[in-house]
């Protein structure tokens, strides 16, 4: 059964680091069977169509070793996880008003609720975060730059997790619902 997929892959063209051409990466997964590939921004966002390939993440990461020399965590989700992901944003008002001002960050595994506490109280003036089993959400109303749970986030976190901002969730959304199966 065909079902319109996300994939976001962790870590790929930052600083340099983890070069990934988006037209080679398409190409890619197309080269394994996926169908009307898209591709937004330079950060491992695609979307297509997977026609049920057995093992996929599997197929991904041997195809990205191979071809690019690296294989980065990946976050693979259907449409309608994706679309309940970013529903779930309560910092929707916010997120409308600045998109990136608000970020989401996709969860490999829920985050324990001793997590939770720790990352609370790293909050800056003006900053918040929501949990859900799916996601962090955070708000970050003086940029991502400056926010000191963002950069913490990451580096404590016992879960894996990827981030993007509401601007760039909105954007695979609608390429997503642009797809037609």
């Amino acid at each position: 059964m065909n079902q319109i997929k996300i994939l976001l892959l962790r870590g790929v063209n930052v600083a340099g680091a983890n070069r990934l051409p988006m037209p080679e990466f398409r190409e890619m997964l197309a080269e394994l069977g996926l169908a009307q590939v898209q591709t937004h921004i330079q950060s491992g966002n695609a979307v297509f169509v997977d026609p049920s390939i057995a093992d996929l993440a599997d197929k991904i990461k041997a195809a990205m070793l191979s071809r690019f020399g690296f294989a980065p965590p990946q976050f693979s989700l259907s449409k309608a996880e994706f679309e309940a992901i970013a529903k779930a944003n309560p910092y929707a008002a916010q997120a409308k008003a600045d998109g990136a001002k608000v970020h989401v960050f996709f969860l490999s595994e829920p985050v324990a609720a001793t997590e939770t506490v720790k990352y609370r109280a790293m909050l800056a003036a003006g900053e918040d975060v929501a949990f859900t089993d799916k996601a962090i959400y955070l708000l970050a109303p003086h940029g991502i730059g400056r926010s000191v749970i963002a950069e913490k986030l990451d580096k404590s976190a016992k879960t894996r997790m990827t981030g993007r901002n509401y601007n760039s969730v909105e954007s695979i959304l609608a390429l997503a619902r642009g797809i037609t199966v």
